[in-house]
């Protein structure tokens, strides 16, 4: 059987890239391996590790599940370097693919054409090389992306039904973003994080919605600006308390997001009481 290894970044999602997948699994006899280099986001005085690759290890379990469930695809994948050139590399040593697909977007605005990423790999590599050209920002994607940000609410049942309703309206394919801010450094409240965005991931997915998620900036602005950096957003959905105990609210953070990024933004109020978790 043989391997295809992936090599893609913010065009993951494009028709293209998946038309060109579909085309070689229709072949037959073929595994797939995604590999995203890590993004540095542009937004916030500090970077966090943690979130950086978290926002990769999105883009790698969104399109391996798109994939499994919209074309009956099984794939691996992983979180590669920063530098698609080592990425792609380091990949091919742990994967020792048969053949490479590489996606970029075209060549006016795409840095990995700039340093001449395909042909460097090809030549290191001495593998066949496909490159597929996606134009993300013109063709857009086979689905529609949600960023949901949330904290505190992240584990309510009434942010729960409003997603689950969302996913039911019309009749494109849905993925959730989940972005939930961690709160200061690494400690107590960034385990709680975790286990917010945990628990929230796991019910989706109970209902067969496709998401993924991460921690992202203790700012919930940064966090929902480098969301939308990373990944092309159709809409937001922010996730608070009534404004009696929200700081978001407060620091007019729905309003901030709304002047700031492109879409719809949707505001979600719970009620305390819908959670033990008010700490």
């Amino acid at each position: 059987m043989a391997r295809i290894l992936v090599v893609a970044n913010e065009t993951i999602g494009g028709e293209p890239l998946i038309e060109a997948v579909r085309k070689r699994a229709e072949r037959g006899d073929a595994s797939f391996v995604v590999c995203v280099p890590r993004t540095r986001p542009q937004h916030g005085a500090v970077i966090y590790d943690e979130a950086v690759r978290q926002a990769a290890q999105v883009r790698v379990d969104l399109a391996r599940a798109y994939l499994r469930d919209a074309m009956g695809i099984e794939s691996v994948g992983e979180v590669g370097d920063p530098d698609p050139y080592t990425a792609a590399l380091d990949a091919i040593r742990e994967h020792a693919p048969d053949e490479i697909i590489v996606s970029t977007k075209p060549a006016t605005t795409s840095g990995w054409l700039r340093r001449d990423l395909v042909e460097r790999i090809r030549d290191a590599s001495g593998l066949p090389v496909e490159h597929v050209v996606t134009d993300i920002d013109r063709e857009g994607l086979p689905f529609n992306v949600t960023l949901v940000v949330a904290n505190r609410t992240a584990s309510t049942d009434h942010l729960f039904e409003h997603l689950r309703s969302k996913d039911a309206e019309g009749d494109a394919q849905r993925l959730f973003v989940v972005v939930v801010p961690q709160e200061g450094g690494e400690g107590v409240h960034t385990h709680q994080a975790r286990e917010r965005l945990a628990k929230l991931l796991e019910r989706l997915r109970g209902e067969g919605i496709l998401a993924a998620g991460m921690i992202g900036d203790p700012d919930p602005y940064i966090a929902t600006k480098n969301a939308h950096q990373l990944f092309r957003v159709d809409e937001t959905v922010i996730s608070t308390f009534g404004p009696e105990k929200s700081g978001w609210l407060r620091a007019d953070l729905v309003g901030r997001v709304r002047k700031a990024v492109d879409g719809p933004v949707d505001h979600v109020a719970s009620d305390v009481r819908d959670t033990a978790d008010v700490s």
